[in-house]
């Protein structure tokens, strides 16, 4: 059988969603997209042109994709959900990816300002993904304001550190999984082995932009990032092994030829 999951209404088959930004070209931005098997891409709203008679890098994009707008570079609230409101005027609505940034920095979000964004996104009916940290109660807000997912950082946007804290994803994952909704890694992978251990955790998919772009070949990172991937979901759901403190010989001892 077919190891799906669903967004919304949509059944998808990947597990890993991609970024648009920072690649030398868009011929090799297209190549690695088709390189990582993905369904979903993420664009960054303020960062491209979106007058459809000039060059975009929409262009570029298959139109087999389903496109994910987000917010990137928003610092509050309202300018997030005046950015979605132009998305919906260009028919780029079906998702759309919330970020509102509280510090500059780190580019960490601002709990409290997603929140408030995402309750009133939905009302308007926005179908809303949103990033967060990695905060189980932020999460259930989000949730009750009524997010298709939700979307916690593994470490800070662009740096590659990977998964910084297990423990929090584990509990996310776990209090998610009871109510239904899929968990998206987001930002902070920057190899194959970070993407197959967020899988290990049990996260529905993993989000990349840097992890692939930055890369020296990005294109092969993008296939390696597919392959951890499918290598962290059978992990999964195959049950790793109990880890012990000793050995334990993998020969039984009894029966042994003297």
């Amino acid at each position: 059988m077919q190891d799906t999951w669903k967004l919304g209404d949509r059944t998808l088959t990947s597990r890993i969603i991609v970024g648009t930004g920072k690649y030398s070209s868009t011929d090799e931005m297209a190549a690695a997209l088709a390189a990582s098997g993905t369904e979903i891409v993420t664009v960054a709203l303020r960062r491209v042109e979106l007058d459809r008679s000039k060059p975009s890098l929409l262009d570029a994009i298959d139109p087999g994709y389903i496109l994910l707008p987000n917010t990137a570079g928003c610092y509050s609230a309202d300018e997030a959900i005046r950015t979605l409101h132009l998305a919906r005027e260009l028919g780029m609505d079906q998702f759309v990816k919330l970020e509102v940034i509280g510090d500059k920095k780190t580019l960490f979000p601002d709990n409290a300002a997603t929140v408030e964004a995402a309750r009133r996104l939905v009302k308007e009916g926005f179908r809303v993904l949103p990033y967060c940290s990695d905060d189980l109660i932020t999460c259930k807000r989000l949730v009750d304001a009524g997010c298709l997912a939700v979307m916690p950082l593994a470490a800070p946007i662009g740096s590659g550190l990977g998964i910084r804290n297990p423990h929090n994803i584990r509990l996310i994952v776990e209090a998610m999984d009871e109510m239904g909704i899929p968990v998206i890694v987001d930002a902070g992978v920057g190899t194959a082995s970070d993407a197959a251990v967020a899988m290990e955790l049990g996260c529905t998919a993993v989000l990349m932009n840097t992890g692939i772009a930055a890369a020296r070949q990005p294109v092969l990172m993008a296939e390696a990032m597919r392959e951890a991937i499918s290598a962290g979901r059978k992990a999964f759901l195959s049950g790793r092994m109990q880890a012990r403190a000793f050995a334990n010989a993998s020969s039984p001892h009894s029966g042994l030829i003297e």
